[in-house]
């Protein structure tokens, strides 16, 4: 019998919008105990250290870094059964559908990027944040779509969603080649070896995730050694995961599984623990350093001059097709939506920059930027709902 996608994409909606409102109350809350009397609480709860030991094996990092390295690549992982999903039998399965998600992706993520460059190209010390404002976080945003009920047709969320989906898998080629150290071999083989061994089990077909989990461990351990970021060993395993195992479906077995536990946990840790940054003393001037200026105009101006403008000349093209239910203004509150970068643009920022001074100019950047872009893209999108349908101008004449 053939699988109906619809309810697995509502459910996800459904869940991914709930957790995006635990997200944004995970990031208040750091921001109010970052400049409370908790503050030096909060601090040395990141540093914590804490040690692991299995066989030969020894990993010792502060709290922060567990979560940002361990707790992560549970994401990734989940992100990574997400793209399969979409590219095998959802949004990005076929051109016509894919097109203007693709194209607008494109754009989303090459003109925040350029225009960030501009602020801080001369600027060697910042330069290698680029990557940050190229980022959009889908449950951030989705979280924003839910308080609209309603007036948000289906068909504008599955768009946001297919986007998203482009966007994070540029930023998994973006954190692989720009954002890994030094490679040691002899870990990345044994990361080579795992994988073959997902690779296998993929191939015979097993439906139980017990050998998927274990291994997807090992790759986890081997990568996190070899220098390559250890967040990628879980997009690596998500991709061997069998749509289909012996009258089965154990990818959509375990994206079900695993999105209460990231969209109510994981994601929630990560925002309160990489979001609280100190305001005592900011000024204006603070904010218009070209860091956090760069980053705050890349995700404002740059989203939106990349998924609408990329969109709106696809679509006039002929390249794309809007949705018949999206309308132009629609669309382009869609662009202030996915200029909310928060939770990957802070995990690029903590890769691109070590300094705890410049990790605060990016939160800064990306709290201001992205908070600007959900009051916006919530204003426009309801009044873009109260007005009906607009459709391209082929059909206006």
């Amino acid at each position: 019998m053939p699988i109906s996608y619809a309810p697995m994409l509502r459910e996800f909606l459904q869940k991914e919008s709930a957790g995006g409102i635990v997200l944004i109350a995970a990031a208040a809350l750091a921001l109010v105990v970052a400049n409370s009397p908790l503050a030096g609480t909060y601090a040395a709860a990141l540093e914590l250290p804490i040690a692991i030991s299995a066989g030969a094996f020894s990993i010792d990092k502060p709290s922060l870094l567990w979560i940002n390295d361990g707790l992560m690549a549970v994401f990734f992982f989940l992100v990574g059964l997400e793209v399969k999903r979409e590219l095998l039998a959802g949004q990005l399965s076929s051109w016509d559908r894919a097109s203007l998600p693709l194209i607008a992706a494109i754009g989303g993520m090459a003109v925040p990027a350029i225009i960030f460059l501009l602020f801080n190209g001369g600027n060697p010390a910042t330069m290698s944040g680029w990557a940050i404002p190229a980022a959009t976080d889908i449950a951030f945003a989705l979280g924003i779509l839910s308080l609209l009920g309603s007036r948000v047709p289906a068909a504008l969320k599955a768009l946001l969603l297919a986007i998203a989906v482009i966007d994070d898998i540029g930023a998994i080629l973006i954190i692989a080649i720009f954002y890994s150290g030094q490679i040691e071999v002899a870990m990345l083989a044994g990361a080579a070896g795992a994988f073959a061994g997902l690779v296998l089990c993929n191939r015979m077909r097993l439906a139980s995730s017990i050998p998927y989990v274990l291994l997807t461990l090992l790759l986890w351990v081997f990568v996190l050694k070899s220098g390559v970021h250890a967040t990628l060993a879980g997009v690596a395993a998500a991709l061997t995961i069998p749509m289909h195992a012996r009258g089965e479906v154990p990818l959509e077995r375990m994206e079900h599984a695993l999105h209460p536990w990231v969209a109510f946990l994981v994601i929630p840790i990560f925002g309160f623990a990489n979001a609280g940054v100190s305001l005592a003393g900011l000024s204006l001037g603070d904010f218009l350093d070209p860091l956090p200026l760069g980053i705050a105009a890349g995700l404002l101006i740059g989203k939106q001059l990349g998924i609408f403008g990329f969109g709106w000349v696809a679509i006039r093209l002929g390249l794309a097709q809007l949705p018949e239910e999206v309308s132009w203004r629609q669309l382009h509150a869609l662009s202030l939506l996915a200029a909310i970068g928060f939770t990957m643009s802070l995990f690029i920022g903590n890769l691109a920059f070590a300094d705890a001074p410049r990790v605060d100019a990016v939160k800064l950047g990306v709290l201001s930027g992205s908070t600007i872009a959900a009051l916006a893209g919530y204003l426009l999108l309801r009044s873009a709902g109260s007005t009906g349908p607009m459709r391209p101008a082929a059909k206006e004449k």
